[in-house]
């Protein structure tokens, strides 16, 4: 994604900053900027501009201010860049477990803004990258499990080997188009509806 093509929230409450940074993102390429001066109603208008980054800029932050911005980054899962005047340690870990890519104290300077927007975007894809990772292997162990489960029944009800249990299992999973893993689900739940005589 090129930079001119990119669409950018800039949320700041102070309009002298707020054009800092909207000449800083213009500088870079960047032709769509939209500006908001006032968090009231926020989660509803990202809904309606869709960003691909949001830029976060907060004079000095009080501690609700910060949970707010906090429970936002959560919910809107884009890449947040986020600066503050001043931050202490609390706040930073706190950035840091709600996803903002790039929590800056301190550093709002025109010629500054690209650089930590592309780190923001860059931390955020590689963090999705992993979650990503983790939910398909996570995801893979589940499968592998239900698969050795629906082996087990085969095996005892039919008096399988494990081989010829497994195999079964892709022969139906073949003919129906279907995963072997959907197959294996279903024969644990209809073993777990038929109770103990067909069960584990």
């Amino acid at each position: 994604m090129t930079a001119g093509s990119l669409t950018i929230l800039v949320i700041d409450d102070n309009r002298i900053r707020a054009s800092i940074i909207e000449a800083g993102l213009r500088d870079a390429g960047h032709r769509h900027v939209t500006v908001i001066h006032d968090v009231a109603g926020i989660a509803r208008r990202i809904a309606e501009i869709e960003p691909d980054v949001i830029v976060i800029d907060l004079e000095n932050p009080n501690r609700d201010m910060l949970e707010n911005m906090f429970q936002l980054s959560r919910a809107v899962k884009r890449p947040i860049a986020m600066f503050v005047d001043r931050a202490d340690q609390a706040s930073i870990e706190a950035a840091v477990d709600a996803g903002v890519s790039a929590y800056v104290v301190d550093g709002l300077k025109k010629e500054r803004i690209k650089p930590i927007l592309d780190m923001a975007i860059s931390r955020f894809n590689a963090f999705s990258r992993m979650a990503r990772e983790l939910e398909e292997a996570r995801s893979e162990l589940e499968n592998r499990k239900v698969i050795d489960r629906a082996k087990g029944i085969l095996m005892k009800s039919r008096g399988l080997s494990e081989e010829a249990a497994y195999a079964l299992l892709r022969k139906t999973a073949m003919n129906q188009n279907r995963k072997i893993a959907e197959i294996a689900q279903s024969l644990v739940t209809a073993a777990g509806l038929l109770g103990p005589l067909e069960g584990e």
